[in-house]
């Protein structure tokens, strides 16, 4: 007999909790009568629980106050059921093969012997902000907390491809992880890059994240880091590299993660039928207020700090603007630190509210390729690439 949700959860160390409509989340809205289920799973914080089998958990709004997500609250998101908690290093290799001269196979020694490149970049779910969509759409349903940024830490892709001696005639690279779906007719998840993205030297195979290793929910040992690219090229529990003289045509790649090929994969949600699709790839630019929270009560004449992150498929971010009047006037704020064009952009602005009642916060964040978020939702049956000026309301008393 099969293990209930609940039964699987507890067997996994999961602690659960169910909680009301979050009302202290900015730009976070619940429908009515809609709760939340908090667990803490192995190696994590007490997380929203968006799936549990295979688990989806997203990161509480509380830890985008900083530059680097930590690694025990990022957030999770594995596609099959069956994938380890716990990888024997002694055992476990990581090989490189297909069209190349000198196949590779490496333990965990023998890529920290090669010496390490680093990243920071964010690492963001597709389908991030899902539960936003109108009219809605299937899948996870996500609120903003499915991304996070670190600092990844590993091998160059590319040195590891140089090491093993791609051929002429290599088109693309195939990643294969160590999950595994409950049947054998479940396709595996392997996804793939075109061998020029795959020789760019910001593609990682990564060991470490924000100076630790990954934990287990994020991908030990090792998982790919695509840098601006959306997580699902990020394959987890990496096992196996292979590089094909064609083109890839597996499940994940040639059906699964498509958008409309259109601009920002947006297509008319009345519409009958779909035109041509595309694989989604890079990340488009966003913005959201990371504080004062929605609903925040705050007093007049008395300044506050409108604060923020903003990042794109890396082109860096240019610049971003607030409104504390739903879009009526704009000013531009003061970007913080710049750790790298992948990786979140701080960015703050002082605020005195003189009058009392609602005020409605909005940003917009313009990208160094000239990129600027839109002010209407676009909308696509996957529920991919949100990326609106979002709003948020704080009560001025």
């Amino acid at each position: 007999m099969g293990m209930t949700r609940r039964e699987w959860m507890l067997g996994m160390g999961v602690s659960l909790a169910s909680t009301g409509c979050s009302g202290g989340r900015p730009g976070l809205p619940v429908p009515d009568g809609e709760g939340d289920t908090v667990g803490r799973f192995p190696g994590k914080v007490a997380m929203r629980i968006v799936n549990d089998r295979p688990p989806c958990l997203e990161t509480p709004w509380r830890y985008f106050q900083d530059d680097l997500t930590p690694n025990e609250a990022f957030y999770v998101r594995w596609h099959l059921q069956a994938f380890p908690m716990a990888v024997d290093l002694r055992a476990w290799r990581l090989r490189v093969g297909g069209a190349v001269d000198r196949p590779l196979e490496l333990s965990m020694d023998d890529l920290r012997r090669l010496g390490e490149d680093e990243v920071v970049a964010v690492n963001q779910c597709s389908g991030n902000s899902r539960g936003l969509f109108g009219p809605r759409v299937p899948g996870a349903q996500w609120r903003h907390g499915a991304m996070g940024n670190a600092r990844w830490a590993g091998v160059g892709l590319a040195r590891l491809l140089r090491m093993a001696g791609v051929g002429r005639d290599a088109v693309e690279v195939t990643f294969d992880g160590l999950d595994e779906g409950p049947l054998a007719s479940v396709p595996d998840f392997v996804k793939s890059l075109a061998i020029d993205h795959a020789l760019r030297p910001e593609v990682t195979v990564a060991y470490s994240m924000n100076g630790r290793p990954l934990p287990a929910l994020n991908g030990f040992p090792a998982r790919l880091v695509v840098p601006g690219w959306y997580a699902t090229y990020w394959v987890k529990c990496l096992h196996r590299i292979t590089v094909l003289p064609r083109r890839f045509d597996g499940y994940w790649m040639a059906k699964a993660y498509h958008i409309p090929a259109t601009p920002n994969g947006v297509e008319d949600p009345l519409a009958t039928s779909t035109g041509p699709t595309v694989p989604i790839s890079r990340m488009n630019v966003r913005s959201l207020v990371t504080s004062p929270e929605s609903g925040a009560t705050l007093a007049a004449g008395r300044p506050v700090e409108v604060a923020g992150i903003a990042f794109d498929g890396g082109s860096g971010i240019r610049a971003v603007e607030v409104s504390t009047d739903g879009g009526s006037t704009w000013v531009e704020s003061t970007l913080g630190d710049d750790l790298g064009r992948y990786s979140f952009r701080r960015w703050r602005h002082r605020w005195t509210p003189t009058s009392p009642g609602e005020h409605r916060l909005r940003c917009r964040a313009t990208a160094g390729d000239g990129q600027v978020q839109p002010d209407v939702a676009g909308w696509n049956r996957g529920g991919y690439m949100r990326n609106v000026v979002e709003e948020l309301t704080v009560h001025v008393t």
